[in-house]
């Protein structure tokens, strides 16, 4: 794999760890700024908001310059973003540095993932992915993990002053080490949108919404979860979440690795097993082995799905992939925010602290029933140009056809 992809996974690392992060210093930084702890969680959901508005504005900016040259705006804008959170003088001024780097997320996946595929051959676009996103995992068992005692024990402004740096590594790495790829091809912004007229980009977005949304569902509410149901301490949590992690990173190399060779199947396996595993956490959640060892799988099952959803609105937005990619890592956000409320809903409704996990399966199990459903679309589709294509005339066939009919 090209050394360039180290640099897009070190950018990744420092998105992921500025995303979970705020999490682990939420009481910190709501006692400096005054303000409550519902308050303070604006700096979680309008990071998130960010992101979907984010991703396709920025994408759509950067259409005209080269790929590179975006994906070096897009981490000093994180930069910029940390540093004003590191040292805002108010909540409101941190709520904004928050939303500043939020900015960079989706444009930044979503037009690395481009680049990312474009670096290696094309039975290998999804393993590549997959290694830009081990940067996002890798994020989850270390820099979040480290920033939260950092935060702890330094002040959480050293903690975004840390992802700040982080920040101004990346960018040094892809200025040094991703190739010049010019504009992307199709530098017209109609053409980019006019992926959006297939009906499989919106069903691959709609898989993203609601399949890593079921994972949300579960992980936002597992601090009481895991203190009040398993019994487990509230110190027991960050190791907690170092195993949820370890499952993304695992899961995410198994995702690339069998997307490249069989991506629908590896979706039907890996959406079907994280629905069960959310159902069966309902019960595991109860003791504390099974409910670390299933809070693990739920991480390796859910984040096995991002490099084969990420590759197949590629696929589906060939001709035009950038404004379809980052609008999918907008979608994993989306899904974030609305489990976590429908989660929060049921809490609320008295239904207990491991009712998320049901509406987590459900969502799970919807986007399984969709996969399906854009399968079977996707082999309509073939099916139908094989069939126009071997009762044209041989003269009305396109040469680069008849080419592929005489050598194979």
């Amino acid at each position: 794999m090209p050394l360039a992809l180290l640099a897009l996974a070190i950018g990744a690392f420092g998105i992921g760890t500025t995303e979970f992060v705020i999490m682990g210093v939420l009481p910190e930084v709501a006692g400096d700024f005054g303000v409550s702890i519902p308050t303070a969680g604006w700096l979680v959901s309008g990071y998130a908001l960010g992101v979907v508005l984010g991703a396709p504005l920025l994408t759509v900016l950067g259409t005209k310059v080269s790929r590179k040259k975006m994906l070096m705006f897009l981490m000093g804008l994180f930069v910029v973003g940390n540093t004003l959170s590191a040292l805002a003088p108010s909540f409101g001024i941190m709520l904004i540095g928050r939303i500043v780097a939020s900015l960079a997320h989706g444009a930044f996946f979503g037009i690395g993932s481009v680049v990312a595929a474009n670096l290696v051959a094309p039975e290998k676009k999804a393993s590549a992915i997959s290694l830009m996103f081990t940067g996002l995992t890798v994020a989850n068992i270390v820099g979040v993990p480290l920033g939260t005692y950092i935060g702890q024990a330094a002040g959480w402004r050293v903690t975004f002053a840390g992802v700040a740096s982080l920040g101004i590594v990346g960018l040094l790495g892809v200025a040094k080490l991703v190739p010049e790829m010019g504009r992307p091809e199709s530098a017209d912004i109609r053409v980019e949108f006019a992926a959006f007229r297939n009906v499989q980009v919106w069903l691959a977005m709609a898989m993203t919404v609601l399949g890593y949304g079921g994972v949300f569902a579960a992980i936002t509410y597992i601090t009481p979860m895991m203190t009040e149901v398993a019994g487990y301490s509230a110190g027991a949590v960050t190791w907690l979440l170092v195993l949820f992690g370890t499952g993304m990173f695992l899961g995410n190399l198994v995702g690339g690795r069998f997307a490249d060779r069989a991506l629908m199947p590896m979706l039907f396996t890996t959406l079907g097993a994280l629905s069960l595993a959310l159902l069966l956490f309902t019960a595991t959640a109860h003791n504390k082995v099974l409910a670390a060892v299933t809070l693990t799988l739920i991480g390796a099952l859910g984040f096995a799905t991002v490099p084969p959803l990420q590759k197949w609105v590629l696929d589906q937005a060939a001709a035009a992939p950038t404004l379809a990619s980052a609008a999918n890592i907008g979608a994993f956000n989306l899904g974030n925010a609305l489990a976590a409320w429908l989660g929060g809903v049921v809490i609320a409704a008295g239904l207990g602290y491991t009712s998320p996990n049901w509406i987590g399966a459900l969502l799970s199990g919807t986007a399984l029933l969709l996969s399906f459903l854009a399968a079977s679309l996707d082999r309509r589709n073939r099916t139908g140009g094989r069939v126009v294509a071997e009762s044209a005339p041989a003269e009305q066939v396109p040469a680069a056809a008849q080419h592929r009919s005489t050598t194979s």
